[in-house]
C-alpha cells in the first residue's frame, strides 16, 4: 500500500529473449524515478541482476521464459512443465499487483502478456483498484501491417485493448511510422493512444566518453567502431561479417573495433568469435554493462537496429550503421527505412550484407559524417517528458482503494 502519498508504479516486461524489453524498460523506470515514485519491474529477464538499480526502484524476477515458436514457450532454466511454469509466472504477477497495489501499471509491447498472463492482474485492477491506470508501451514499430493485424484479430487484442486499458503510449513520432493506420485502429482504442515521442538514453560527458576510450587503449586521433548485435541469439552473421571484412583487409591502422556479442549468443559462435577477433586485433565483450557510455564513445556503431539500439546511438548523436534482420519479423528493416529517411542513418538490407559492402559503407560513413551529423544534432526526444505529463496529471487524481 503506497505510503504517506508516495506514487506505485508497477511495471511488465516479459522478456522471453534478449535484452530490448528490459534496457527499454529500465531506461523508462530509471528516467520516470523522482520524489515520492516507488517503481516495481517485473521481468523475465535472466541478466537483470546485472543492471545497476537507482534507489526507489526494484525488480521481481518471474522465471524465463524461451521462444521456440511463435506459439510454444518453454522454461529457460527449470526443468517443469511449460504450462506449470506459466502458471507460476501468472501467479507471481498477479500476487504482486495486489500486494503492491499500483497507481499505475504499465505493461512492455504484449497487450495480454506472453500467453494471457498479464489479463487476470488487468482485470483485478479494473475490478479492485478503478482509480488506478494501466498503460500499454508499444514501441513505434511491432510488425509488418498484415501480420500485426491478423495476430491482433485473431487474439482478441482489439477488443482488450478498449476494455482493459486506460491509455497507450505509443514510443515513437507518428510521422516516422504510424500504427494506427498501419494496424487498422478502431476510433474507441485510437483515442487512447498517445505518441510521446522516442524514449532519450541518459547521456554520458564528455568526460566519461574520454575514458571509456582511454580504458579501450584508443587514442585521440583515432576512430573507434563498435559492433553491437544487443542480446546476441541472431547476431552471429553480423560479427562473423565484420571479422571476415578485417580479415579480407584490416581498415585502417588508425581505426579500433569492439566487438560486444551480447549474452545469449551461443557459447561454441561466440567462442570462434573471440577467436577470430584476438588474430585482427579487435576486442570483445560478451556484455557491456555501460553501453550508453560505450556508444557515446564509439565514432561508429555498426548494430541490427533494434528500437532500443537506435534509440541508444540516436541519443549520443553516433553515426550508426545498421544491417536489420527481416526474420522472424520485418520490424527492424522498417525502422531502418524510416530512420534512413530522416537522414538519421545508414543501412544494409540483409540480403545485401557483405564484407565487401559493409566496408564500402563504413568508409564512406567515416569520410562523410556531417549530413548525418546535422540530423542528429535536429532530433528531438519527448518521450520522457510526455509520460512525465501523463504521469503528473494521474497524481493528481489519484485514489486507491483496494479490494
Amino acid at each position: 500500500m503506497a505510503q504517506n502519498g508516495t506514487f506505485n508504479i508497477l511495471m511488465y516486461s516479459h522478456d522471453t529473449y534478449g535484452l530490448g524489453h528490459i534496457r527499454r524498460t529500465m531506461a523508462i523506470a530509471s528516467q520516470l524515478c523522482s520524489e515520492g515514485i516507488n517503481i516495481l519491474i517485473l521481468t523475465g529477464s535472466p541478466i537483470a541482476g546485472r543492471f545497476a538499480f537507482p534507489e526507489q526502484i526494484d525488480f521481481v524476477r518471474i522465471p524465463g521464459m524461451i521462444k521456440k515458436t511463435n506459439e510454444e514457450y518453454r522454461p529457460l532454466s527449470i526443468k517443469i512443465n511449460p504450462r506449470h511454469a506459466l502458471d507460476i509466472r501468472k501467479n507471481i504477477i498477479t500476487a504482486t499487483a495486489k500486494t503492491f497495489q499500483p497507481h499505475l501499471f504499465i505493461v512492455d509491447k504484449e497487450p495480454l502478456g506472453l500467453k494471457k498472463e498479464v489479463l487476470p492482474t488487468l482485470r483485478w485492477i479494473r475490478r479492485c483498484l478503478p482509480h488506478a491506470r494501466t498503460i500499454l508501451g508499444l514501441r513505434d514499430i511491432m510488425d509488418d501491417a498484415e501480420t500485426v493485424r491478423r495476430d491482433w484479430w485473431k487474439k482478441n487484442v482489439y477488443e482488450n485493448l478498449d476494455k482493459l486499458y486506460s491509455e497507450i503510449w505509443i514510443y515513437g513520432n507518428q510521422d516516422f511510422y504510424d500504427p494506427i493506420t498501419e494496424y487498422a485502429i478502431p476510433e474507441s482504442v485510437k483515442r487512447k493512444m498517445l505518441f510521446t515521442g522516442y524514449i532519450p538514453r541518459q547521456m554520458p560527458n564528455n568526460r566519461e566518453a574520454g575514458r571509456i576510450r582511454r580504458e579501450l587503449r584508443v587514442e585521440p586521433d583515432e576512430k573507434l567502431i563498435v559492433v553491437t548485435t544487443g542480446g546476441g541469439g541472431d547476431g552471429f552473421k553480423v560479427m562473423d561479417t565484420y571479422l571476415a571484412m578485417l580479415e579480407e583487409q584490416p581498415l585502417d591502422s588508425r581505426i579500433k573495433s569492439v566487438l560486444v556479442t551480447g549474452p545469449f549468443m551461443p557459447k561454441q559462435e561466440r567462442k570462434r568469435l573471440f577467436k577470430r577477433a584476438r588474430k585482427v586485433g579487435a576486442q570483445t565483450f560478451l556484455f557491456y554493462r555501460r553501453m550508453e557510455k560505450l556508444m557515446a564513445a564509439a565514432d561508429l556503431v555498426v548494430s541490427m537496429g533494434g528500437y532500443n539500439t537506435l534509440s541508444e546511438v540516436v541519443s549520443q548523436g553516433t553515426l550508426s550503421l545498421v544491417i536489420p534482420r527481416e526474420t522472424p519479423r520485418t520490424e527492424q528493416l522498417i525502422r531502418a527505412k524510416a530512420f534512413k529517411k530522416q537522414g538519421l542513418i545508414d543501412y544494409i538490407p540483409w540480403n545485401d550484407f557483405s564484407a565487401p559492402q559493409l566496408r564500402t559503407k563504413i568508409d564512406h560513413l567515416l569520410a562523410n559524417p556531417e549530413c548525418y551529423y546535422d540530423a542528429l544534432s535536429r532530433f528531438r526526444f519527448t518521450g520522457i517528458d510526455s509520460m512525465r505529463r501523463r504521469i503528473q496529471a494521474f497524481r493528481s487524481k489519484v485514489n486507491v482503494v483496494a479490494c
